[in-house]
């Protein structure tokens, strides 16, 4: 999880820093900020999965920032030292809160919890998007694949991706704006999923999108040309499958 530190004092990111280094290998620090002005910079730059927030500080408090937002598409842990009107109200929302000074084993429970929360909200996504596809009828251009990246779980239109290439059990897909996402999960998973949308498998490492090729290369071997300007090689044994449906 990429997590965001925020805190006015300087120690007690450094501390955070250092407990998290120590105890929470599951949690990567994408930033730190001493203001809430600041955080919101960040937040927009690194679009963080969790915020470690102070409560108390100077100009804008931690909920102020959070009342600044237009959504929330984090989890937070709040850090204070005090305030006890904010910890009966974090108490009564169920919210994690840590107290100060840090006791480590509350840090990795609160750590863990989010965790789970966030595996849940994907779980959520997956569902909604199994009774999306269970309600609507079968459209080659609007059918969404998931894709889960090491980061997020994505739903992207099969007709957006240009060609997947295998790397031992992971696959890469690259799409047609120029993002490419890797998944744990190996190019076979995907061959017969994605044929009846116009992909060919041309290599025992790379499935192409019809749509996307521009013409078969002859030179120095065989190869397609894509249209992003990408060449992907054409296994001698599958010339003549794919020739047949290339219409060759």
């Amino acid at each position: 999880m990429k997590a965001l530190l925020i805190d006015d004092e300087q120690p007690n990111l450094d501390n955070l820093r250092a407990l998290l280094a120590a105890y929470c290998p599951q949690v990567e620090i994408c930033g730190t900020a001493l203001s809430a002005r600041t955080a919101k910079s960040l937040l927009h730059t690194h679009q963080p999965d969790l915020l470690f927030l102070d409560i108390q500080m100077p100009e804008q408090s931690g909920l102020d920032l959070l009342r600044s937002l237009p959504d929330y598409p984090f989890d937070v842990i709040f850090v204070t030292a005090y305030d006890q009107y904010a910890i009966q109200a974090l108490r009564f929302a169920a919210i994690d809160y840590l107290l100060k000074p840090i006791a480590i084993d509350e840090l990795q429970a609160a750590v863990a919890r989010a965790e789970h929360q966030r595996r849940r909200k994907e779980q959520n996504q997956l569902l909604q998007n199994l009774v999306h596809l269970l309600k609507a009828p079968p459209d080659p251009d609007g059918q969404r694949i998931a894709l889960s990246t090491a980061k997020e779980t994505r739903f992207v239109k099969t007709v957006e991706i240009i060609r997947c290439e295998s790397s031992n059990n992971y696959t890469t897909f690259y799409l047609a704006g120029g993002e490419a996402l890797l998944v744990c999960r190996p190019i076979y998973a995907y061959d017969d999923l994605l044929e009846e949308y116009g992909f060919v498998r041309c290599h025992q490492s790379h499935l192409v999108n019809k749509t996307f090729i521009r013409s078969w290369k002859k030179e120095f071997g065989d190869f397609l040309l894509l249209t992003d300007g990408s060449e992907v090689p054409i296994a001698r044994g599958k010339k003549e499958a794919l020739k047949r449906k290339l219409r060759l």
